[in-house]
């Protein structure tokens, strides 16, 4: 932006001002695409956080500057007595004895104050940047926490179901013992099972109380409440298009839009700086009023007015070394823009290959794995009943049906997670549908399967 006329600039940055500062419906949902109930916690959390609206009463007080930046400076009024004699203290006595009324107004050096309004509208334009970037934030890591609440939710459902089975396998165990058909290291090994289940589940529920205590701290609830478990999750395969989606994290991420805001504040202040070798001018026009002299005679009023400016004497002390830290400081940003320019297309990518990744893992439990594992498990128990084999080779059979599914879970999680922090990434929610490139296929989960 900065590298065009100061007339398309004005124009450009106006055009960015609406859209950036006119309040919008959209605002009001959550920033990114989230299921029922993790949309409700994160409007909560957004309308509840006090550094958003901290952010947002920044936003609305820069907006209120920015027509004050551009204004002038209030007229100043004058009023004063001129050449009073000090030993008679009348106004007709000398003929040059005035009452004066002034009006003085200061004028900036021409361009110095649609810079200053230019520079506020960003300042109100990048805090507006950054609270979009803290509203994706904050919604990306309530959905974290939720999503990995819902899988230890599972892991709390599958410690549960396991030890049910092992509970079974333990009384088969010891029936078989009692009547000389088994042995006793079986009843003992399924013993250390549900031992090691049980330490399992402590871990998971304290784990599953740590994460409810931070989504009601990230939610600024002032009491613990209950967070309602994630629960039947839907699958959604997403054919994600690398290219279009990096095009869009390069215009649409709010981080990178603070970054060219801040480009374009440091060659403001770099304009404003080279103005400061002009001087500002200060215009005054005085009224001054005479009385009759001692004779009677009528004397004239006078009128007056005068120019007064500043010299811009000592350019080596003021105003050259403001001008080099501008164009440092213009340096800098730049810099800092083209990282994040250069860094963003990589997020992209890792994000959607940690997707595509996690989708084939899915795929192959809950297609190959799982079936498998339970025709094993089946085949398992009734091959143990008749004798055929171990108890060790039966009751893992049993446990790895389980830890499969469960870990199919994880990967649905982590779909939903990466997921978030791609829309984070792109500014926005993923628009999905059936047609384009956001093909959208839905499976349920494998906990309802």
């Amino acid at each position: 932006m900065w590298g065009f006329s100061r007339k398309v600039r004005g124009i450009i940055l106006a055009i960015l001002f609406t859209f950036f500062l006119v309040p919008n419906n959209l605002q009001a949902g959550s920033p990114i695409w989230a299921p029922s109930p993790l949309a409700d916690l994160i409007e909560e959390g957004l309308a509840q956080n006090k550094e958003i609206q901290s952010l947002e009463a920044q936003v609305e007080s820069l907006k209120e500057e920015v027509p004050f930046a551009g204004a002038l400076d209030d007229p100043r009024l004058g009023l004063g007595i001129i050449n009073l004699p000090a030993d008679s203290f009348r106004f007709d006595r000398e003929p040059m004895t005035q009452k004066q009324i002034s009006i003085a107004q200061k004028i900036p050096w021409f361009g110095k104050l649609d810079l200053r309004s230019q520079r506020a509208a960003l300042k109100a334009i990048r805090h507006k940047a950054i609270l979009e970037a803290r509203r994706l934030e904050l919604a990306k890591m309530i959905a974290n926490v939720y999503y990995e609440l819902g899988f230890i939710t599972s892991s709390l459902e599958t410690n549960k179901r396991l030890t049910e089975i092992v509970n079974l396998l333990l009384r088969v165990a010891e029936t078989r013992y009692a009547t000389g058909r088994g042995l006793q290291q079986d009843v003992l090994q399924a013993q250390v099972e549900l031992s090691k289940l049980l330490d399992e589940k402590i871990i998971l529920d304290k784990r599953r109380r740590t994460l409810t205590d931070r989504i009601n701290e990230l939610l600024s609830r002032d009491r613990f409440m209950v967070v309602d478990q994630p629960s039947g999750l839907e699958f959604f395969s997403i054919k994600l298009n690398i290219d279009e989606l990096t095009a869009r994290a390069l215009q649409e991420n709010p981080q990178l839009h603070v970054k060219q805001t801040e480009i374009d504040m440091a060659q403001i202040e770099i304009e404003l700086a080279k103005k400061d070798y002009w001087p500002d001018m200060d215009f005054k026009f005085a009224y001054s009023q005479r009385d009759e002299d001692r004779t009677g005679r009528s004397l004239p009023d006078f009128v007056s007015a005068q120019v007064v400016m500043n010299i811009p004497l000592w350019q080596k002390t003021r105003q050259a070394p403001k001008l080099a830290a501008t164009l440092k400081t213009r340096e800098a940003a730049e810099k800092s823009f083209r990282n994040l320019l250069k860094s963003l297309p990589f997020q992209v990518d890792a994000l959607i290959t940690e997707i595509r990744d996690t989708q084939k893992n899915y795929k192959l439990f809950t297609d190959a794995l799982l079936l498998q594992a339970d025709q094993w498990a089946r085949s398992s128990q009734a091959a143990y009943e008749v004798g055929s084999i171990e108890f060790n080779t039966m009751i893992n059979a049993q446990i790895r049906l389980l830890r499969f599914e469960l870990q199919a879970d994880k990967y649905l999680f982590d779909v939903y997670r990466k997921r978030a922090e791609l829309e984070e990434v792109l500014g926005g929610p993923i628009q999905m549908n059936t047609a384009g490139n956001n093909l959208v296929e839905k499976t349920v989960s494998a906990r309802n399967k």
